[in-house]
């Protein structure tokens, strides 16, 4: 099996911090479904290489672009003249290995904002020329706009008026490379906890079906039914004493399982609590449904 030979960093979001490990009975994403989440998200992303003291940074910027192809290789849309792109060239036929950091920052101000990280590790190669880069870059279009909007589903199209063909930089340098991650290992430390993920098991997991939308759903949650998701803390029981009286209650995070919000308990340090849905939703519509049957709950 591919070790990147890289520990670990802490995510700073230790159950003593707030952030307490799920019940054995609560449903959850595998952790392979979370990477896969991480990998379609549009959390920031790096590339770096291991085994050089210190460790060549292939992407500052990140991928503008990323998703899974159907055999679980990462797809990576990068500027023609980045380290990246120069890298998975140099390399051609030699292995070039890799490590993608995933950095998962909630989108609604709060302490202890980042929610995990994630690591793909594996092999970086340029996409062949010709109908693979086509058919990679038509999926990237599905998933990410950006893709069809460069052209890269397109043969390189004449300059006109004697500017760069399109898709071309300067120099005749293509203006955007699609790499590809070949996957070895990958491995996660969220507000799930840490665990190992097989390339296997990656390739074959699906991402969670509301993570196009989170993002906006939490903000619009935090900025509109604030007084809704508080109400929530009457849900906990014998805790609801302890957090309905201090400090806000914050939208977390949202997947098809449930809502998990922050609240602040009577010591002022941050509290987290998951709320299930009835059953696991599969698209923005069902979640309404599962929203508005939380908060009759906490009503009723």
């Amino acid at each position: 099996m591919f070790r990147p030979g890289i520990p670990l960093p802490s995510t700073g979001q230790s159950p003593e911090e707030g952030q307490p490990r799920p019940m054995e009975d609560t449903l959850r994403p595998t952790p392979a479904e979370r990477v896969r989440t991480l990998v379609e998200s549009k959390a920031t992303a790096s590339l770096t290489v291991p085994g050089n003291e210190p460790l060549d940074d292939l992407g500052a910027d990140g991928p503008a672009a990323r998703t899974v192809a159907p055999d679980g290789d990462v797809l990576l849309l990068v500027p023609g003249g980045s380290a990246a792109a120069r890298a998975a060239a140099y390399a051609q036929d030699d292995e070039l290995t890799c490590v993608m950091e995933i950095t998962d920052v909630a989108p609604v101000a709060m302490r202890h904002r980042i929610r995990g990280r994630a690591w793909v590790a594996g092999w970086l190669t340029p996409v062949p020329c010709g109908e693979r880069t086509r058919a990679a870059a038509a999926l990237l279009a599905e998933r990410h706009p950006v893709g069809e909007l460069l052209g890269l589903d397109q043969a390189p199209r004449p300059p006109r008026s004697g500017g760069p063909a399109a898709g071309v930089g300067p120099a005749g340098r293509a203006a955007w490379t699609l790499l590809r991650l070949e996957v070895g290992e990958a491995c996660v430390d969220d507000l799930w906890g840490v665990a190992d993920v097989e390339p296997d098991d990656f390739a074959t997991a699906a991402p969670d079906p509301l993570v196009r939308h989170e993002a906006d759903l939490l903000q619009h949650l935090h900025a509109a039914h604030s007084d809704q998701v508080r109400g929530l803390c009457a849900l906990l029981g014998d805790r609801s004493a302890m957090v309905c009286t201090r400090g806000p209650a914050t939208p977390v995070a949202l997947d098809r399982f449930g809502l998990r919000v922050r609240f602040t308990d009577e010591t002022d340090r941050p509290f987290d609590a998951r709320f299930d849905f009835p059953e696991p939703v599969r698209n923005v519509l069902e979640l309404r449904r599962a929203m508005q049957a939380l908060f009759d709950a906490a009503t009723g």
